[in-house]
């Protein structure tokens, strides 16, 4: 190979590898932008063609693992001859020696797999979850019941089902939006009916300090009370509809049962869409068109099967709604 060969590979190698940066900090970006980081990796593939087609190999990663080294050879064992007779007793001594050393680990360690899980799936579903979901590294205990730490893993999993979701509902004309997470203890209890089922879980602000409040805050159950008071001064006449917004965030429900990472916390991440309608039928349409895209975000993002369903009628406002899963 040629000292100017060599330049040019060299070149080439460098300026794949400040290509591979670029499309890792693309893709890293909070909001990354599709268009930029499908040139970005058009242009990364282009460069590597160009090298194998220089060099006739791939790329060489950027670190090589280090070379193991050759396990020293023991001396060859000093053979004898035994007879047959004195080859047998030393066998069964060996066998019965190494029957007793099983038994003993059998009994004294439990069984685990190589990531450490102890419980099956078969026999204890919770314990085995407990285990998949901490030792995979998702989530991490925290020192008030019920909460938990979202863990790097796990929080690459929302940001993806999030950028999904978002996607889909900005073609169909969804904003996104942002409301307060404290709910005043009026708003709250306009709606009895609708806040009956969790009233219990509700979380209560009391204090400002050392000092009580006049009167006590709500911590964000759910937004229909936040949200529908603004809907009621944007939207003056059918000239405003349909009004569709869609917001990313926490809420916070007391649960007094067994909580459990990702099924039941007091606090998750989640995403609310309100949207509002002239007639039912627009808003029905809509609603099946969104029970379509939760089923795609199983089916097709986390390859998990979905059976749709409907609840029973329940009463909001003025409203009729239903409650589909």
């Amino acid at each position: 190979m040629t000292s100017n060969n060599s330049s040019d590979i060299e070149n080439l190698k460098s300026r794949i590898d400040e290509q591979g940066n670029l499309v890792r900090k693309l893709k890293s970006d909070a909001n990354p932008n599709k268009d930029e980081v499908t040139a970005a990796v058009q242009e990364l593939l282009k460069l590597k063609e160009q090298y194998k087609t220089l060099t006739g190999s791939d790329v060489p990663s950027s670190g090589a693992a280090p070379a193991r080294k050759e396990k020293e050879k023991k001396p060859a064992a000093v053979v004898t001859k035994q007879s047959e007779k004195e080859k047998k007793p030393a066998a069964a001594a060996k066998q019965s020696e190494n029957e007793q050393t099983s038994a003993s680990g059998q009994t004294d360690l439990k069984k685990q797999t190589k990531l450490g899980i102890e419980f099956k799936k078969e026999e204890n579903l919770a314990d085995w979850y407990g285990q998949v979901v901490r030792k995979g590294e998702l989530i991490e205990n925290y020192d008030v019941s019920g909460c938990y730490i979202l863990r790097p893993w796990a929080y690459f999993l929302w940001e993806k089902i999030k950028a999904f979701i978002d996607d889909e509902i900005t073609e169909m004309g969804v904003q996104n939006c942002y409301f307060p997470l404290f709910v005043s203890y009026a708003a709250l209890h306009r709606e009895q009916t609708h806040i009956a089922d969790f009233s219990p879980e509700v979380a209560w602000v009391t204090k400002s300090g050392d000092s009580d409040l006049a009167q006590p805050i709500a911590v964000r159950p759910t937004s229909e009370t936040i949200m529908y008071p603004a809907y009621a001064k944007w939207i003056q006449s059918h000239r405003d509809l349909p009004l569709k917004l869609n917001q990313w965030n926490n809420v916070v429900r007391w649960e007094f049962k067994n909580p459990q990472p990702f099924l039941r916390t007091r606090e998750f991440l989640w995403q609310e869409g309100h949207t509002a309608w002239a007639t039912e039928k627009e808003a029905a349409e809509e609603v099946y068109q969104i029970l379509d895209l939760y089923t795609r975000v199983y089916t097709d993002l986390l390859a998990i099967p979905v059976i749709k369903g409907r609840a029973e009628i329940c009463m909001f406002a003025p409203l009729l709604l239903y409650t589909y899963f």
